[in-house]
């Protein structure tokens, strides 16, 4: 058999493809590589304009998956979509409930600053008006006025009193009493009871006469106190209305567009006039607030809370790396001052939901299932499509603080979710309402077909990293370089990996060896030395097995011939570094019911897709070699040197070619390792890792004393097309100092293997007699014969057998 040619073992890129010096001509990409699929999904959830069209993004990480997301959002959203401006206001009616407005971008900034010119203003003029000598001049003048009619009324039912010689006193402020007066001092007991009775009755008629004089009297004061204040308000309205009311009107003309803004400064005209005592005492509560806040010393009533402003025109897109409860939601903060907590609506604080509304937001979605409440509260924001602040605390809690209820805000946003496969399939199975929110899935591709044109696109990939990661540029050769490593991580001659993470990391150390070395441009030998130093950072664990293979304490033969020994390959990964070894897989045979004795199944070391394989082998020998007769021989098989659990079905191959070495006597060349699973037909499948196992059969090689020349490895003919092998091993292969070897069938690997043709079958089933397959047959037929002659041996001597 013929050993794979060079092409055949690494697909390099070739100049002439890349037609530029290097990427600085080159025109850095807009969108990510080889994403059509993806993009598609996330063009048709951003113009769907109904709910539920919100987006999942599946992939693993490192695909660009954010990237991707975040540029064709800047290059695809619609600027003509109105976006707007959130503010609470007080509601002067009711406090625990702020009123919300929504302004057009940009406004939100203007009204809040238009409100605090306002309230800077009236803070100084409104005690200064009120203080001068105009005002205090009408207001005494209003207040003697009352006074005087009060005392003119009092006087009347006074003078009344004292014709009748009864006495008007006033006991307490607003308390009157009438005392019967003896000359000019009051009655005492003593002398009232010494009074006749005709006095005494005369003196009670008057005094009940005049006690409801009196009455009348007070009920017209009360009026009049009423009255007085009425036009004592009235006043200071009219004062307040020379200072502020030409401003507020200013201010409704200017936002006469905007109804809800209007009644709000009509609110705050009536309410100014109310509750004048804000700005004319200093309020040390007001100020601690203000102060806490990190707001300006202002009558905080009054003021507006921007919650949220958006530049004009444009979509917002926001990012939440944190998505806590009071992150996503908004919160209520509150303010300690003498021992007591206040809050209210200006400290009112927005969470992620308010800034992204109108626009879109971007989230793990793993970081949103960790935090206690946020998935729920996230559902139930996009069902109600609002925004409700309610506090964490009296979620979690039955008793709460008094707080305050903002009205909700209308939600209208697009969210992405970035997640994985597994965590996506979780939520589909266990969550009935995640199909129904998340309707569209941008699944992302982890490779991309590699053709010139791709090659070409992918070369504009790198550009933008390039770019975009201000590293130095790359020559067409260390682009060639990236794109050859790029299918070594495809696993795959005519793919290219789209893990935009990996090939960031090796254009950024590309870079850092470039301008080590004083370089201009990354060339290749700098994404080589990259590649090297990775390498060697990651493979401690590696070289000590090789150093177990170099001292001898892992058996491992790389020449001569042995009955029922095979060198199979396995891959061992260290936390991202792969490596392959070579393992011994040995088979013995013995006298037995035909049975294959699984060694590492008995001991519980094989996996279930390992024994799969040992089965599959034991059905091929059937029926092979027990079609119409059984197999008197059983043998078992191992992992020679295995301490660990062993899985997966890509040794089958080797055992059983291990398995036909033991049975027909035939050695196996120990000069050659295979790989590959194989089918109850003989026919041999494709295994992953192929090009680790090959390299890591060449270096057991190496370290075993050299290359002789007629080493190698057979692998399974469909995994030709993963093989991009490291240029060590390539250079090799050229000098003819290592081979590889691509079979179909297990008789090809058999041949290969054993050094003699493994044998077909004629149209009786007979195998050709120097042929592998033709010595196992002869050998079970001898024991079939055999087992005849013992069996007619003991009829004789004993006639009840039969």
């Amino acid at each position: 058999m013929k050993s794979l040619s060079l092409h055949q073992l690494y697909k390099a890129c070739v100049l002439k493809d890349l037609p530029f010096k290097t990427t600085r001509q080159l025109e850095p990409l807009s969108e990510i590589v080889g994403q059509n699929r993806a993009q598609e999904a996330v063009r048709f959830a951003l113009a769907m304009p109904h709910g539920g069209y919100n987006v999942y993004a599946v992939g693993r990480n490192g695909l660009g998956k954010r990237t991707m997301m975040l540029r064709y959002l800047e290059h695809h959203v619609d600027t003509e979509q109105q976006s707007h401006d959130w503010c609470y206001v007080a509601n002067f009616e009711e406090p625990r409930v702020p009123k919300l407005l929504q302004l057009p971008a940009g406004k939100g900034t203007q009204l809040k600053q238009d409100m605090e010119k306002l309230m800077s203003r009236l803070v100084k003029v409104i005690p200064q008006t009120f203080d001068s000598d105009s005002f205090l001049e009408r207001s005494e003048q209003l207040k003697n006025e009352y006074g005087k009619m009060q005392e003119d009324e009092l006087e009347k039912v006074a003078a009344q009193a004292r014709r009748k010689k009864v006495s008007l006193n006033i006991t307490t402020p607003g308390g009157y009493r009438l005392v019967a007066m003896n000359g000019d001092e009051p009655h005492t007991a003593e002398s009232f009871q010494a009074l006749t009775q005709e006095q005494r009755d005369k003196f009670e008629d008057s005094i009940d006469k005049l006690e409801k004089k009196l009455r009348q009297a007070l009920r017209k004061l009360a009026d009049w106190e009423q009255e007085y204040a009425d036009k004592q308000q009235a006043l200071n309205e009219e004062t307040l209305e020379g200072i502020s009311g030409h401003q507020i009107e200013e201010l409704e003309q200017k936002y006469m567009d905007l109804p809800d803004v209007v009644a709000f400064f009509e609110a705050v005209r009536v309410d100014l006039a109310e509750n004048l005592d804000i700005f004319l005492e200093d309020n040390e509560e007001q100020a601690a607030i203000a102060y806490a806040s990190l707001d300006k010393k202002m009558p905080r009533r009054y003021l507006v809370n921007l919650l949220v402003h958006q530049k004009t025109n444009e979509v917002p897109m926001v990012v939440e790396d944190n998505p806590t409860y009071h992150n996503l939601f908004g919160y209520v903060e509150s303010v300690t001052f003498k021992g007591t907590v206040f809050t209210d609506f200006s400290l009112i604080r927005p969470g992620s939901l308010h800034k992204a509304n109108g626009g879109y937001l971007l989230m793990d979605a793993i970081k949103v299932l960790e935090q206690p409440f946020v998935w729920d509260g996230l559902k139930r924001a996009l069902r109600s499509k609002s925004i409700q602040i309610n506090s964490l605390e009296r979620e979690l809690t039955l008793s709460g603080t008094i707080s305050i209820e903002p009205e909700a805000v209308p939600l209208d946003v697009k969210i992405v979710l970035f997640g994985d496969r597994e965590t996506w399939m979780l939520l589909q199975e266990y969550d009935s309402e995640f199909a129904e929110l998340f309707r569209v899935t941008a699944d992302f591709e982890n490779e991309m077909y590699r053709s010139d044109d791709s090659q070409l696109l992918y070369a504009k990939f790198i550009a933008s990293l390039v770019s975009e990661k201000k590293l130095l540029h790359c020559s067409n050769k260390a682009v060639a370089r990236v794109i050859e490593h790029s299918a070594r991580m495809a696993e795959h001659q005519n793919r290219l990996s789209l893990h935009a993470a990996d090939i960031a990391n090796l254009l950024r150390e590309s870079d850092f060896w470039a301008r080590q070395a004083g370089a201009k441009l990354i060339q290749d030998i700098h994404v080589e030395r990259a590649l090297e130093s990775a390498k060697y950072r990651s493979s401690r664990i590696r070289d000590q097995f090789y150093d177990s293979i170099r001292d001898g304490s892992t058996l491992v033969s790389t020449s001569g011939t042995c009955v029922g020994q095979v060198n199979a390959l396995s891959v061992l990964s260290t936390g991202g570094f792969e490596f392959g070894l070579s393992n011994r897989v040995t088979a013995t045979c013995y006298y037995g019911d035909g049975a294959v004795m699984d060694i590492e199944r008995d001991v519980k070391l094989g996996g279930n897709i390992h024994s799969k394989g040992v089965m599959i082998l034991s059905s091929w020998l059937a029926s092979h070699f027990a079609v119409n007769d059984p197999m008197h021989l059983s043998a078992s098989l191992t992992f020679e040197q295995n301490y660990g659990e062993v899985d997966g079905d890509s040794a089958s191959l080797a055992e059983l070619c291990a398995l036909i070495s033991s049975l027909s006597d035939v050695p196996v060349r120990q000069d050659l390792a295979i790989t590959g699973s194989v089918n109850q037909f003989g026919e041999v499948q494709p295994i992953g890792g192929v090009n680790e196992k090959v390299e890591g059969f060449f270096a057991t090689c190496q370290l075993k004393g050299g290359l002789t020349g007629t080493q190698g490895v057979i692998v399974p003919g469909t995994n030709v097309q993963n093989l991009m092998l490291d240029s060590e091993l390539v250079n090799a292969v050229r000098e003819g100092r290592f081979s590889v070897y691509a079979v179909t069938h297990l008789e090809e690997a058999v041949t290969l293997l054993l050094g003699k043709p493994a044998g077909k079958a004629d149209e009786k089933g007979r195998y050709p007699k120097q042929s592998v397959f033709g010595i196992i047959q002869q050998r079970l037929e001898k024991m079939r014969e055999h087992e005849h002659q013992e069996h007619a041996r003991d009829a004789n001597k004993d006639p009840s057998i039969h």
